[in-house]
């Protein structure tokens, strides 16, 4: 394992922000970590980069404690952005990869690779605070990575960029993971997590709900939601026994299943001489199960 969490706490007098955490990172994969606002993520963050110490527990790299690592082999984004505003941008991205330990050629080359990458070529000598808001974040997301880190923490990277940028942002990652990099980042946007994450964790108030494989996650709920593409009414569908909610949304329905052995049977009654244009039965979304497990919303 790279990183482990063991019964971490962080307690600010009579507040705990975080409640006995424990997970496990292993090298090379993208770990998210996701909660309401204020569940003790950025604590937990800053605990990881020994920036906050730990009221109780043990944060291990490679089974020593995170203190001891090469600060190099970090890369941070943190949720509060902040870059160097009057600098131009190719100027602070080699500064900053120097300052990280990188050679002046190095630091080139990286900055080169990743300006074009994000579509930023056309900005390199401008100076940072001419930029847009999202160009801005593209800067210091580069920065954040720029001296290839062993293990990289992005707080919210999704905050304020557009699709196509989310695009770029997503791309970026699995390339970083390609390369070795491990990763650890926290979304409001669960279909990000979704779509980058093999594991997680589920903070409530600076608990852990749940720590492990997004597929086990999903596999406590079963498979229980159905999409129906058919001439059977859905007031009917919504009175079949099995059924928790049924609803029409544009020429299909979405039905939410109390368990998923009402599959079949659900199939026989509703194909009984009926055409089924479409029959989909499948996991609950990470949005869905995030708001079954936290309660409310996660904006």
């Amino acid at each position: 394992m790279m990183l482990q969490l063991e019964n971490v706490v962080k307690r600010y007098k009579d507040f705990t922000a975080v409640d006995q955490l424990s997970f496990i990172m292993e090298p090379g994969e993208i770990f998210g970590l996701i909660g309401q606002n204020g569940a003790g993520k950025t604590t937990t963050f800053r605990m990881i980069l020994d920036l906050q110490e730990t009221t109780e527990g043990t944060i291990t790299w490679e089974g020593q404690p995170i203190r001891n690592i090469n600060r190099d082999y970090l890369g941070y984004l943190p949720e509060e952005r902040g870059i160097f505003p009057t600098m131009k941008v190719e100027e602070q991205l080699l500064y900053l990869g120097e300052l990280r330990g990188m050679t002046k050629k190095d630091a080139k080359e990286q900055a080169q690779f990743w300006i074009e990458r994000f579509e930023l070529d056309d900005k390199r000598n401008e100076k940072a605070e001419t930029l847009s808001k999202g160009n801005q974040q593209k800067v210091q997301l580069i920065a954040s990575f720029i001296h290839r880190p062993k293990f990289l923490i992005l707080d919210e990277p999704f905050s304020g960029l557009d699709p196509v940028n989310k695009d770029l942002l997503k791309d970026a990652i699995l390339l970083l993971k390609d390369r070795g990099t491990t990763i650890l980042f926290s979304s409001h946007q669960m279909e990000n997590v979704e779509e980058l994450c093999d594991h997680l964790c589920i903070l409530k108030q600076g608990h852990s709900l749940f720590a492990g494989s997004l597929l086990d996650l999903k596999k406590q709920y079963g498979k229980v939601k159905l999409r129906l593409r058919t001439d059977y009414p859905l007031d009917a569908l919504a009175a079949l026994e099995g059924v928790e909610e049924a609803t029409a949304f544009r020429d299909e329905y979405m039905i939410t299943l109390q368990d998923e052995r009402y599959a079949k049977t659900i199939f026989d009654i509703v194909s009984n001489g009926l055409f089924i244009e479409k029959f989909s039965l499948d996991y609950l979304s990470l949005d869905e199960i995030f708001k079954h497990k936290v309660g409310g919303t996660h904006v």
